[in-house]
């Protein structure tokens, strides 16, 4: 009796390892998106993106539902940024034109993170310059910490005493695709390219 037991158990642990072994090798089951993705977000990216008001270069106010109607590359910035993000909107902007060229329409977008000095004339001019579709978001301070809030995004303004502050702030991008919410976290260092062929991998698979 107690052979058959040991057995049963055997086989039992057998059939559960293969299932578990199944399910990493075929990306956590119902991962659709499983060969596409690269970050790993603490708590999952379910966490990350959320509902949004905020407002245009036109002065209107809008939501996260008026702007992310087609896949969606979201960056969170300040148009008096020395570097980085002059940088990462111009790449984004790039990435956007290598999927144009394959076929594939994305949104850029550009929020601002320094509402004081960013108006709806000043964030939209900067959006443009980059890309004549990409979307300049700034709104008040509340508005603008609750949109950073919901990406889980990190800013800070220097004290410097002057209007010539900087502004400590994250580099990631976020990829939105509409009905799925945040699907994949682009890193800074990302080229491009990279940005480009992550985008097509999980439009690909929606």
């Amino acid at each position: 009796m107690m052979r058959t037991y040991s057995i049963g158990a055997a086989a039992l642990i057998a059939v559960l390892l293969g299932v578990l072994g199944w399910l990493a090798f075929s990306g956590r089951g119902d991962d659709q998106f499983a060969p596409c993705r690269t970050a790993v977000v603490s708590g999952g990216l379910g966490q990350i993106g959320g509902p949004f008001e905020l407002v245009n270069a036109q002065g209107e106010t809008v939501t996260d539902a008026d702007i992310i109607t087609m896949p969606t590359i979201l960056y969170f910035g300040y148009t008096f940024c020395p570097d980085v993000c002059p940088l990462d909107s111009s790449r984004n902007a790039l990435a956007t034109e290598i999927l144009e060229e394959h076929g594939i329409m994305v949104q850029p977008v550009f929020i601002s993170i320094d509402p004081r000095r960013d108006t709806p004339e000043v964030v939209g001019a900067f959006a443009s310059f980059f890309h004549p579709r990409m979307i300049g978001l700034t709104g008040s301070e509340a508005q603008v910490r609750a949109a950073s809030q919901a990406f889980r995004t990190y800013f800070a303004a220097q004290d410097s005493g002057d209007e010539f502050y900087l502004v400590d702030h994250s580099t990631f991008s976020y990829l939105v695709l509409p009905g799925y919410g945040t699907v994949e976290v682009l890193r800074h260092e990302m080229t491009a390219e990279q940005i480009a062929d992550a985008v097509q991998c999980f439009v690909e698979h929606a």
